[in-house]
């Protein structure tokens, strides 16, 4: 049962708060500046309204997975944490002597609470919100882009996971105490069996876990933490999943790829994130445009310019910045390659403008590309596309794109149209040139959510786990932004 009434909290140390926090703490900024309030009516679905105890507050637990991002620490380090660090007590709105949660509540309100799929696009609206009342934003540009996150179980596996895991824990140990490493059982072989490995990995727990002395040392019970909660994660798939089945290879150019998620992302050139849509990785650019525009405004965005790079100058996209009501200066370098003709239609056929080739439906690069000159006033060269024949005759797709008893296929689009030459002239102003120097900005955005918050990887397996953290990272750093640009402007 969920409660919304506030509960008086009685302490004999008021004021301390004032006192050890300093006013210019990060945490202390982040909780004056939000209502954190706000996720009750979120939340309120998930909960019985008038059975069962009492929830415990679904507002602290949220701001749990906020400090947990803001410092990237384990559900068991991040509540051990708020045991004697006050500025993550007054950020949780508790007095200083009241008892934490146990590390499994947070985790279960992790897995059971925030699967929504529509958390992502609620929590982004929230921090807009905010920047707008604060004045942060002030133009009326987004820039747009995506950014990779590689999934979870690769390039390691989940044994390969724990070997790594139970390797860092070691070296931590062998520095501060190597009678204490000694102590560690020994590998008895297992060639990356999975059962075997967690076997193992539960042994060097048990150990770890009896030896008090050597768990009272920070560096190594976060190690061990981390340990214990990549083991209980991997438990918990175990049974349905040992790869990530809706991750997908995509490219980020001709020679690497990478197996995960894509995050397409609007920003504002203040570095406000106003909409992000998680896709698999093989999900091309440009059709996510309009959707990240539709965002935004709904968020609260006036758009009048979008920046982007040359993958959304797709002819869908000029038709969609042309429109008389809805349009928008698009800022978007063309590539010849990617324009008009078939690769337009709905067949699975894409252009990535990384590898600089076209992709099939099965997610295939073709091996060479030729370009065929029509005779004059008989339409626009086409670029041919061949893809390798070794793929194809295995192919799970081929009876829809072979036909008769060819063994590999070819794919033509046409290189130039009226839309694009437009563009191309429109790229060579010094507006253009202007706006177009403000694309960078986003790659710092995304740099620092990756090197920052740890969103280079997936946490979890699946399309709603990387929804969810996507939802909390990106609500994370939105906030954290605007108290910077607050803090250096004066008024936060």
């Amino acid at each position: 049962m969920l409660s919304t009434h506030p509960q008086l909290r009685f302490t004999q140390f008021p004021g301390l708060y004032d006192i050890v926090v300093p006013a210019d703490h990060q945490l202390r900024k982040a909780h004056d500046l939000i209502d954190f309030t706000f996720i009750y009516d979120e939340l309120k679905s998930k909960y019985c309204p008038d059975n069962g105890r009492t929830a415990y507050d679904p507002v602290r637990l949220f701001k749990y997975l906020f400090i947990k991002i803001v410092y990237e620490l384990s559900d068991v380090d991040i509540v051990k944490h708020s045991m004697t660090d006050m500025a993550i007590k007054m950020f949780l709105d508790m007095v200083p002597e009241e008892d934490v949660i146990d590390p499994s509540t947070l985790t279960k309100f992790r897995r059971m609470r925030l699967n929504d799929g529509d958390l992502l696009n609620r929590l982004l609206a929230k921090s807009v919100d905010i920047a707008i009342k604060l004045g942060i934003i002030k133009g009326r540009t987004i820039i747009v882009d995506s950014t990779h996150s590689r999934s979870r179980c690769n390039p390691m596996k989940p044994a390969d996971m724990l070997r790594r895991r139970v390797k860092e824990l070691r070296r931590v140990m062998e520095k501060i105490d190597k009678e204490s490493a000694k102590a560690l059982p020994e590998r008895d072989g297992g060639d990356g069996d999975l059962e075997h490995e967690m076997d193992y990995t539960q042994e060097v727990i048990d150990v770890v876990a009896s030896n008090e002395g050597i768990l009272g040392i920070p560096v190594v019970s976060e190690k061990f933490n981390l340990l214990r909660e990549t083991l209980d994660d991997i438990a918990d798939h175990y049974t349905t999943s040992l790869k990530d089945r809706d991750a997908r290879v995509g490219h980020k150019s001709k020679d690497d790829a990478f197996f995960g998620y894509k995050t397409h992302e609007a920003m504002t050139p203040e570095g406000i994130v106003t909409a992000a849509v998680v896709t698999s990785g093989d999900a091309a650019d440009g059709p996510m445009l309009q959707e990240l525009v539709e965002q935004s405004r709904c968020n609260g965005v006036e758009v009048d310019t979008v920046i982007g790079d040359a993958a959304y100058s797709g002819d869908k996209n000029l038709e969609l910045a042309a429109d008389e009501e809805e349009g928008f200066e698009l800022v978007s370098r063309v590539n010849p390659m990617l324009q008009g003709g078939n690769i337009e239609k709905d067949d699975g056929f894409t252009y990535n403008k990384d590898a600089d080739t076209c992709v099939c439906p099965a997610g295939h690069l073709a091996i060479s590309r030729r370009v065929a000159v029509p005779k004059p006033g008989r339409g626009n060269p086409r670029a041919i596309f061949t893809f390798d024949k070794s793929k194809c005759t295995v192919c799970a797709k081929r009876g829809e794109c072979l036909k008769g008893e060819s063994k590999t296929k070819t794919y033509s689009i046409s290189i130039r149209t009226p839309e694009q030459e437009a563009q191309m002239a429109f790229q060579k102003t010094d507006a253009f040139k202007a706006k177009a120097r403000q694309r960078y900005r986003i790659e710092q955005r995304f740099a620092h959510q990756k090197n920052i918050y740890g969103y280079d990887r997936a946490k979890s397996y699946g399309q709603e786990g990387m929804n969810l953290q996507a939802a909390v990272t990106i609500f994370t750093s939105n906030i954290m932004k605007i108290r910077r640009i607050g803090h250096f402007a004066g008024f936060l």
